[in-house]
């Protein structure tokens, strides 16, 4: 499994937000210039988590982003799947190689690593990485 950049920026703007949720409301280019990224990048990154009501977004010139929901109700599931999409647990190679024996094992066992990852992705909260 690869995370992307872009999520990788996700769960660091997520606990900047979050660390930070006394403020109430955080620019955006208050965490581009806190972790060097580029804000045009963060923008939409931020756009894809309000868009999963993960975050919130207040527009104007006391605008910026605030949590969606207390830290201890945000997984790290949340904020990955809002921006990677839902995790797939298909490889799909039965339908390319439909008879070959391995091919069952090998959906069955990616299966089932996708199933751990969710879950542990899914009780890992942002409250509880902080």
């Amino acid at each position: 499994m690869k995370i992307s950049r872009s999520t990788g920026y996700a769960l660091l703007a997520m606990g900047y937000i979050a660390q930070n949720q006394d403020k109430k409301i955080i620019l955006s280019q208050t965490i581009a210039k806190e972790y060097d990224i580029p804000l045009e990048y963060l923008l939409k990154i931020l756009q894809q988590m309000v868009k999963a009501n993960v975050l919130r977004s207040k527009r104007g010139p006391r605008g910026g982003f605030s949590l969606g929901k207390p830290a201890t109700k945000i997984s790290m599931l949340d904020v990955i799947e809002a921006v990677e999409g839902p995790m797939i647990s298909r490889l799909n190679l039965a339908e390319q190689a439909p008879r070959e024996k391995f091919t069952k094992k090998a959906e069955a066992a990616y299966e089932k690593a996708i199933a751990l990852a969710k879950g542990i992705f899914s009780k890992t909260k942002i409250s509880s990485l902080l």
